[in-house]
């Protein structure tokens, strides 16, 4: 366990270097880009290291995996987000463990979050997840459906859109998903002129292990990394 848990904190070391290089480059404060632990399939001991070494943004993409982790963590402070594709069925397992849901991407989910929220008077901060890649393969909302699905949400109370979330094309190049990722940031520009109440765009979501230099470069405030800290596991970013 020891050796593991130099090797995690190790990398986490090794990200934070490209992660403050990217914003060296970028002329951005290292501040402004927050790194988000992706712990799909990572047992609660090992994201115990992370987070014991300063790493206090952690995600999950698969529901079945929220309750079991949070308990095993409740003695750790830590900010919770949620960035798997979420079915409708599993809202009521999901919210009580979560305060941002980073993939809003259908007004079906919207309605049913909205009304979960409404009954037990609650809000949750969310992320309107965009397909910039155009890949068939990938949620999100299209671009050019964005700004009335923002309205939509919008008018939802319970709901407080903080910004966008993309997943770059996938290419081996990571240049070759900078415009993927330059379009969020264009789009949250787009919907910033909107002056929308209730609507910030203080969060752009993009970037993982392979392209987080390119996200960074071109605004992400979120990179989300998991096999660059915790190692390769299957499906992982």
């Amino acid at each position: 366990m020891n050796t593991d848990a130099e090797e995690i904190r190790s990398n986490i070391a090794r990200v934070r270097a490209r992660m403050e290089a990217a914003c060296e480059r970028a002329g951005r404060d290292p501040g402004s880009v927050r790194l988000l632990l992706a712990t799909k399939t990572v047992p609660p001991e090992r994201i115990r290291v992370a987070i014991e070494a300063g790493e206090t943004l952690v995600a999950e993409n698969r529901v079945q995996e929220v309750r079991p982790k949070f308990e095993a963590l409740a003695d750790l402070e830590y900010e919770r987000h949620f960035i798997g594709h979420l079915q409708s069925n599993k809202i009521n397992a999901l919210v009580p463990y979560v305060s941002c849901i980073q993939t809003v991407d259908r007004p079906s989910l919207a309605k049913k979050l909205q009304k979960r929220l409404e009954r037990e008077g609650e809000t949750r901060d969310v992320l309107i997840q965009v397909n910039t890649s155009g890949e068939e393969t990938k949620a999100g909302v299209e671009p050019g459906e964005l700004v009335s699905f923002v309205r939509e949400v919008a008018a939802m109370d319970a709901l407080h859109i903080k910004g966008l979330m993309t997943i770059g094309l996938n290419v081996p190049d990571p240049e070759d998903a900078r415009d993927s990722l330059a379009a969020l940031r264009l789009l949250a520009e787009e919907v910033r002129q909107l002056n929308l109440d209730g609507v910030e765009m203080r969060e752009l979501s993009m970037g993982m292990t392979a392209d987080l230099e390119v996200a960074i470069e071109e605004g992400s405030t979120i990179v989300r990394v998991g096999s660059a800290i915790f190692g390769s596991r299957p499906g992982t970013t």
